[in-house]
């Protein structure tokens, strides 16, 4: 009797913890549950589109180019005895890059020389006989005429000669070089592209209501973005008369180079406009934005998700930024967190 009471009591013993282990893990997995949902929502932080006073001074953005560039093609024809400039050498106007094989060009130039002497005298002789009625009128022609013709072949042959000494019509840096020594060259060959990088030019974009704000000859601070500690003065030389289809305006400011040249062609640049005055703007912290100035975005928070989208900047500082387009005032921002977030997902505002 005393066996089956035990045995009783053992069973609902086992039957309660049993309840218990079942009840626990109904709540584990509720709370499970529960986690498992609010990880679904990313936490981040938020900032609001704010309207305040930006100053109307400006920046714009381009590449820099040269000032002067140029691809030197040949004007002779023979073979090439000489190259005395490489790829990455500096070279002035007017010296001495190619000298081609020379000796025809020499003959032919002594030959015209002799031509055009004994024309000059021949002609001479004719007008000492013409004036004492020696020769007809029609011979005194045909002498003069011989002497013109001689002397153009001389012209001729001297520009000849000299065209077999390729000099630099431009003072820059060699950026290619594409002959060689025992190279034939013909009229159109292809000998160097060279590059003049003392000054630049940095062709940027404005806006209608920024171009009305410089003029040519305006100073400009200019920066190159892989650089960005040093400071260029460039001057405004040119404003399009005409926009462009995205209603933008180029404006070339020309910048002189550092003593080593470390601007260089195709490096990307930043002009800043200075303007003494004010001007409403919206204003989103720099943080906010996703992806580069260039190519903007930024999140919104609706209806509890992000929501992505494209927006158009104008003057950028240190920490802010202007947004054109894109937003309006009082619409919810990432301003932090965005790393994790992408369209549709759910967030919670920290």
């Amino acid at each position: 009797m005393k066996k089956l009471i035990y045995i009783v009591i053992v069973i609902a013993v086992l039957g309660v913890v049993g309840f218990k282990l079942m009840s626990n893990k109904e709540q584990m997995a509720a709370k499970a549950a529960v986690a498992e949902i609010k990880s679904d929502a990313i936490p981040v932080a938020i900032t609001e589109v704010k309207s305040a006073k930006l100053d109307k001074s400006f920046t714009a953005q381009g590449n820099f180019a040269p000032i002067q560039s140029l691809t030197l093609l040949s004007e002779t024809q023979g073979q090439i005895t000489r190259v005395l400039k490489r790829r990455g050498d500096r070279v002035k106007a007017g010296e001495l890059l190619v000298q081609v094989e020379n000796n025809t060009m020499a003959a032919d130039l002594a030959t015209a020389e002799t031509n055009a002497e004994k024309a000059k005298r021949d002609l001479e002789r004719f007008e000492n006989l013409a004036a004492g009625d020696a020769i007809t009128k029609r011979q005194l022609e045909d002498a003069r005429l011989a002497a013109k013709s001689t002397q153009a072949q001389l012209v001729a042959a001297r520009q000849r000669l000299n065209k077999t000494r390729i000099t630099a019509p431009i003072s820059g840096e060699i950026n290619e070089i594409f002959v060689e020594v025992g190279s034939y060259l013909n009229p159109g060959s292809k000998l160097y592209d060279i590059v003049n990088v003392d000054k630049l030019k940095l062709v940027v974009k404005a806006s209608e209501s920024e171009v009305l704000l410089i003029s040519k000859g305006d100073k400009v601070t200019v920066k190159a973005d892989a650089g960005a500690s040093q400071e260029y003065e460039g001057i405004v030389t040119a404003i399009a008369a005409k926009a462009d289809l995205t209603l933008k305006f180029d404006v070339e400011v020309e910048v002189k180079n550092a003593a080593n040249n470390n601007l260089r062609a195709g490096m990307y640049g930043t002009a800043y406009f200075e303007v003494a005055d004010q001007r409403d703007a919206l204003l989103l912290p720099r943080e906010a934005i996703v992806g580069s100035i260039q190519n903007p975005s930024v999140y919104l928070v609706k209806d509890g998700k992000a929501s992505l989208r494209k927006v158009s900047v104008g003057t950028v500082t240190q920490d802010q930024v202007e947004i054109q387009e894109g937003v309006q005032p009082g619409e919810k921002v990432v301003q932090s967190g965005q790393i994790n977030l992408r369209e549709g997902v759910k967030v919670s505002v920290l």
